[in-house]
C-alpha cells in the first residue's frame, strides 16, 4: 500500500455524492445496482457470575439484541429504537429485562477482526482485485500530525497512574506556561508530507488516499501491512491497531464502500450479486437497503 499525492482518482465519487445529507447517498454514491448495510456489533455486559468475577464485553449482533428487547430487527433498523431508549435517555448504555447491559456499536468503522471477511467477498467481485483505494478520513485521532504545542499522539502522554497522567497533561496543555511558544511539528501517524500532502475532498469530509491491493485486506493480519498503522502506540506497549479504511473502492469501480464516521453501519454500493454475497456472509450480519434510503436516528419506522 502507497500514499496518493493525486487524490483526483477519487473525484468520481464527489459527483455521484448528493450535496446535502438527506438520504444516505449524502455519503454514499449514488448509480450502483444494490446496496448492502453492514450492522457493527454491539456490545453486550452479562452480569459476573459472583462478586469478585470480571464483567467483560462481548459483542452482539443487533438481531440478538432486539430478541432481548422485544424489538424488531430490519434492514433500515436504528440502534436506539432496538433498546427501547425513552426520548430523554442514552441509547449508548441501556440494560434489558434479564440484566444484560448493552453498549451501542462502533460509530465510523467496521470492526478491523470483521473486516477480512467483507473483504474476501468485494475482493472477488472485481475484475481488478489487485488494484484499488483506501481513504481514512483525516479526523482521526493521531492520524495526521500538525502544528501545534500538544503532542497528537494521544499514546504518547498515556500513563496508568491518574496523578503522572494528569500532572502530564497539565505540563503540555497549560496555556499560561506556553503563550509564547511558536507551534512546533507535533508527528502523528503518518508521515509529515502525508500530513500535509492533499486530501480527496468529498462533501465535509476529507480523507488521506492509499492506493491499495484488496487481497490483502481479505488477509486477518492486514493491519501489519497498513501504512497508517500506529506504530508509536505499540511503542508503548499497545497491541498492532489500525483504523478500518473509511472508504474503498476497486480501480474499475465496480463496488464502493463506505464506513460513514458518523454511521454505525458500513454501506456497500455495487451488483446484486455482490449485495447477495455480502449478506450470505455468515460472519457479517448484512441486509440489502434500497437505494435513496433514509439511515438517521429517527428513520426506523418500525421500532415506535
Amino acid at each position: 500500500m502507497e500514499w496518493i499525492a493525486n487524490p483526483t482518482v477519487g473525484n468520481w465519487l464527489r459527483e455521484r455524492i448528493d450535496p446535502d445529507f438527506g438520504t444516505m447517498h449524502g455519503v454514499v454514491p449514488r448509480g450502483f445496482e444494490a446496496y448492502a448495510r453492514v450492522f457493527h456489533p454491539g456490545f453486550v455486559r452479562s452480569a459476573p457470575e459472583s462478586a469478585d468475577a470480571e464483567q467483560t464485553d462481548v459483542s452482539i449482533t443487533w438481531a440478538d439484541t432486539a430478541a432481548a428487547f422485544g424489538t424488531t430487527m430490519h434492514p433500515l433498523a436504528q440502534w436506539q429504537r432496538i433498546v427501547k431508549t425513552p426520548m430523554d435517555g442514552d441509547w449508548r448504555e441501556r440494560t434489558a429485562s434479564d440484566g444484560r447491559e448493552f453498549s451501542a456499536p462502533t460509530e465510523g468503522e467496521l470492526d478491523p477482526d470483521l473486516f477480512p471477511a467483507l473483504a474476501r467477498v468485494l475482493a472477488a467481485h472485481t475484475t481488478t482485485p489487485d488494484a484499488g483505494y483506501a481513504g481514512l478520513w483525516e479526523g482521526w485521532g493521531a492520524l495526521v500530525g500538525h502544528l501545534g504545542q500538544a503532542p497528537s499522539q494521544v499514546s504518547l502522554t498515556f500513563d496508568s497512574d491518574p496523578n503522572h497522567q494528569a500532572m502530564l497533561q497539565r505540563s503540555i496543555r497549560d496555556p499560561f506556561n506556553n503563550v509564547f511558544r511558536k507551534p512546533t511539528w507535533q508527528e502523528g501517524i503518518l508521515s509529515r508530507e502525508i500530513s500535509e500532502g492533499p486530501r480527496l475532498e468529498l462533501p465535509e469530509r476529507s480523507y488521506v488516499l492509499f492506493a491499495a491491493p484488496l487481497g490483502g485486506f481479505a488477509d486477518p493480519q492486514w493491519i501489519h501491512d497498513a501504512p497508517w498503522r500506529d506504530r508509536p502506540a505499540e511503542a508503548h506497549g499497545f497491541p498492532p491497531s489500525a483504523q478500518t479504511p473509511g472508504l474503498l473502492w476497486p480501480e474499475d469501480r465496480a463496488w464502493v464502500m463506505v464506513s460513514e464516521i458518523d454511521l454505525d453501519s458500513t454501506i456497500i454500493g455495487g451488483s446484486a450479486a455482490l449485495v447477495a454475497a455480502i449478506c450470505a456472509e455468515p460472519a457479517l450480519e448484512a441486509h440489502p437497503i434500497p437505494e435513496d434510503a433514509y439511515l438517521t436516528w429517527d428513520s426506523d419506522e418500525v421500532n415506535r
